[in-house]
């Protein structure tokens, strides 16, 4: 018998029993349905999860946090010569490195004031990393400076007091500086106690240079970018290094503060691609340097999902298992039916082997199809769930969810894995009666009997 023959056969028998064939895909598909499904949420938390990861995180970016000393555990702040480096390790884009005033700076323009943030960036090192500005030019003079996209945010009236602020801490529109800063004179007030009182200096600078927007909408950037030189004369005022404010009891700077005069405060590498963060990470810590990078968390996020993943498709796997019984009854009574069939087939010189083909093609027809069916509708669920569950949670909490969550995802592999895993079943399902039908008596099979 030839194997196109073999298929007419097998879906002529499957027709003369539509209606429990139609059962047993129907359970078939359900639990193939129930599989994908239930994986699927996994699939779903972790593309969301990971998307939350390097949305917030430049995926390049490497934080190095110091060096190890001879005593174990303990890390030293990075200079100059950690930065040059690393500027020679393979794959490295960029160092960026940035001291940070010890002190908040406190930034007026007219009656309108703020504190903010103060650092020394090295410029070059921050344009190869990716840093833009949205309007002006990078400083280039001692008295030049940049400031963050949000800068004027909270450049408010300092007279306003508490007032200015609403119920979410932020500052009304009334109380801001509505003016173009650009190009105008910004004063920087830093203070230090010496002989028991609170001495200050205004220092005049200029606004030459204002950030991009950051590609976040829920980061903000308020920062304010000085000269190197500046810095030197904020230290020469205060007699610290960066600027230290010392307090009315303490006469002495810190010994750590002394120590790290020359450390920065934040040194961030940029490898040239993902697929180098690993090899640097890993030349870092080879030289005893502390690292972190998304990368490392998104190591530890995939195992964790992935030891999730397994469970749940083992867990779908008990529902097609379940559903196996309903294919093995199924073929089992194929067997009784076609009993004279059989025997027919064994008297004109059928091999055992082209009979149980015969029965493990079409338990395969069964398991095909339902897993085919099973797949369709868990796409359909998905889309489903995806497009309710939002709307579920606003009307459930009043509001919608900050987070954008992907509640069911089915990437392509999620699917194959179902079709294979129930192929699997269907055949083991169907392996015992095609046995069994190889085994039939001829005369007792046209006899009606097995």
């Amino acid at each position: 018998m030839k194997l196109k023959d073999q298929f007419r056969f097998v879906r002529q028998n499957m027709k003369k029993n539509r209606t429990r064939v139609f059962m047993t895909i129907l359970a078939t598909a359900m639990g193939c349905a129930f599989l994908i499904v239930l994986a699927s949420v996994g699939f779903g938390l972790q593309k969301s999860v990971v998307k939350e990861i390097t949305e917030r995180r430049v995926i390049t970016q490497i934080d190095v946090h110091g060096k190890e000393t001879k005593e174990q555990g303990v890390y030293r702040e990075l200079d100059d010569k950690d930065v040059h480096l690393f500027e020679k390790v393979d794959d490295v884009k960029a160092v960026t490195r940035r001291k940070m005033l010890q002190q908040e700076g406190t930034f007026s323009i007219g009656n309108y004031q703020e504190g903010a943030p103060t650092f020394v960036a090295n410029f070059p090192a921050e344009i190869k990393a990716g840093f833009e500005l949205s309007k002006g030019h990078f400083p280039k003079e001692k008295n030049e400076v940049a400031v963050g996209y949000n800068f004027l945010m909270n450049l408010a009236d300092k007279d306003a007091g508490d007032d200015r602020y609403d119920e979410k801490g932020q500052v009304k529109a009334e109380y801001l500086y509505k003016d173009e800063l650009l190009g105008k004179e910004i004063n920087l007030t830093v203070h230090q106690f010496k002989d028991g009182k609170q001495i200050e200096k205004t220092i005049p600078l200029k606004v030459v240079g204002i950030s991009k927007k950051p590609t976040k909408e829920w980061a903000q950037d308020s920062s304010v970018f000085i000269s190197d030189q500046m810095l030197t004369d904020i230290e020469a005022f205060t007699g610290t290094p960066k600027g230290y404010m010392l307090d009315v009891n303490m006469n002495k700077v810190p010994e750590d503060i002394e120590l790290n005069k020359n450390a920065y405060d934040d040194v961030k590498v940029y490898a040239k691609n993902m697929e180098s963060v690993q090899s640097i990470s890993e030349r870092l810590k080879e030289e005893k340097y502390a690292t972190y990078s998304v990368v490392n968390e998104l190591k530890e996020v995939n195992m964790v999902f992935m030891i999730a993943k397994a469970g749940l498709i083992f867990i779908g796997t008990i529902a097609i298992l379940i559903a196996s019984i309903g294919i093995y009854n199924t073929m089992t009574m194929a067997v009784t039916e076609r009993a004279p069939d059989i025997g027919i087939m064994k008297a004109i010189g059928a091999s055992p082997n082209t009979i149980k083909r015969i029965f493990l093609l079409e338990s395969s027809y069964i398991g095909l199809i339902g897993a085919f069916i099973g797949t369709v509708v868990s796409y359909g669920i998905s889309y489903a769930v995806n497009f309710a569950i939002p709307l579920i949670i606003k009307q459930a909490f009043g509001q919608e969810t900050d987070l954008n969550l992907v509640f069911s995802d089915i990437p392509l592999v999620l699917p194959i894995i179902c079709v294979v895993i129930c192929y699997g079943v269907t055949i083991i399902s169907g392996l015992r009666p095609a046995q069994r039908a190889t085994k039939v008596d001829v005369l007792k099979a046209m006899r009606r009997e097995v």
